[in-house]
C-alpha cells in the first residue's frame, strides 16, 4: 500500500510545486506524509463534509484543487468552515493534499483537460512561463475541429462543463468561432493574452463588469461558474493516481458540489 508521501510523489511529479504561484499554497497541508494511504477522496474544495466523506469511505487523503489552508489560519477554535474541517481532519487522522496553481500551470493542467472537454485541437498554453518547456504555462488556445457559431459554442460550453448559465457580453450569436482559449478558474487577466493570441471566445470565470465592457466586440467572453470550470482537476488527479497505483482505492466526492447556487 503507498504511503501519503507516495500519492503526494506522484502528483508532484505531474504538477510540481515550483509551478504554483507566489500566492499560492499547494502541497500537504495537513497530516502525516509517512502514514500508509487507505485511500484517496478527490474534491475540488474541502469542508466538513468532505473531511466526513472521507473518514466514512476509508479514505485518510483528501486530494482537492483548492487548498484548505490559503490564506493563514490565526487560531483554530471551529469558527468557520476552514477551522472546523482542519479540526476534524486532524482529529480523524485525515491528511490533505492540494494541487492548485502548480495543476493549472502544468503540461495537461486543468486548462488542457478543459481544451481536450471541449473537443478543440492543436492546444498549447496561453502564457508561457519563462525557464520552462514550451507546454508549460498558464491557460490554454487551440481551435475547433469544426468551426461553430457563437451560440452554437455558448450552448456547448455550457453542456460540457455543466453550467447552468453562462455570462457573455453582446456578440453575434451567427458569427463563426474556431481559435478558443481557456482558463480555468479566475482567468480574466489573460483576456488581454487570448485577444493578442488571435482566439475568437474566450472561456473562464469571475469576470468582472468591466472586462466586459472594455473589451466588447473584441473577443467573445464565456463566464461559467467557477466550481464547473475546475471541476475536471478531479478527473487530473484521478489519472495520475491510478496510473501510479492501479487498482488502489480512489474516489470522487459525492459531496463535492458547487457553493453557489442559482436561482
Amino acid at each position: 500500500m503507498p504511503t501519503i508521501a507516495d500519492i503526494a510523489s506522484a502528483l508532484e511529479a505531474f504538477a510540481p510545486l515550483h509551478l504554483q504561484e507566489d500566492y499560492d499554497n499547494a502541497g500537504l497541508l495537513v497530516g502525516d506524509s509517512g502514514r500508509e494511504c487507505t485511500g484517496v477522496l478527490l474534491t475540488v474544495d474541502v469542508n466538513p463534509d468532505i473531511v466526513r466523506e472521507a473518514v466514512t469511505a476509508g479514505c485518510n487523503l483528501i486530494v482537492s484543487h483548492h487548498p484548505l489552508i490559503f490564506r493563514g489560519l490565526k487560531h483554530l477554535t471551529g469558527t468557520s468552515k476552514v477551522e472546523k474541517a482542519v479540526i476534524d481532519a486532524i482529529r480523524s487522522d485525515v491528511a490533505i493534499y492540494a494541487a492548485h496553481t502548480n495543476l493549472d500551470n502544468a503540461t495537461g493542467g486543468v486548462s488542457a483537460e478543459m481544451a481536450g472537454m471541449l473537443g478543440l485541437v492543436d492546444v498549447s498554453p496561453l502564457q508561457s512561463i519563462a525557464g520552462e518547456p514550451d507546454t508549460v504555462g498558464c491557460g490554454a488556445i487551440g481551435r475547433l475541429a469544426t468551426p461553430l457559431s457563437a451560440y452554437e459554442l455558448v450552448q456547448k460550453v455550457k453542456s460540457t462543463f455543466g453550467s447552468p448559465i453562462a455570462r457573455c457580453d453582446e456578440f453575434d450569436t451567427t458569427r463563426t468561432i474556431t481559435s478558443v482559449a481557456l482558463c480555468g478558474g479566475s482567468g480574466a487577466f489573460l483576456i488581454p493574452e487570448a485577444i493578442k493570441a488571435g482566439a475568437e471566445a474566450f472561456v473562464t470565470s469571475d469576470v468582472k463588469y468591466h472586462d466586459f465592457v472594455d473589451y466588447a466586440g473584441r473577443i467573445l467572453i464565456v463566464d461559467i461558474g467557477h466550481h464547473e470550470s475546475e471541476n475536471c482537476s478531479k478527473n487530473i488527479f484521478y489519472h495520475i493516481i491510478t496510473e501510479k497505483f492501479p487498482n488502489f482505492a480512489v474516489r470522487y466526492s459525492q459531496s463535492d458540489t458547487n457553493p453557489i447556487i442559482y436561482l
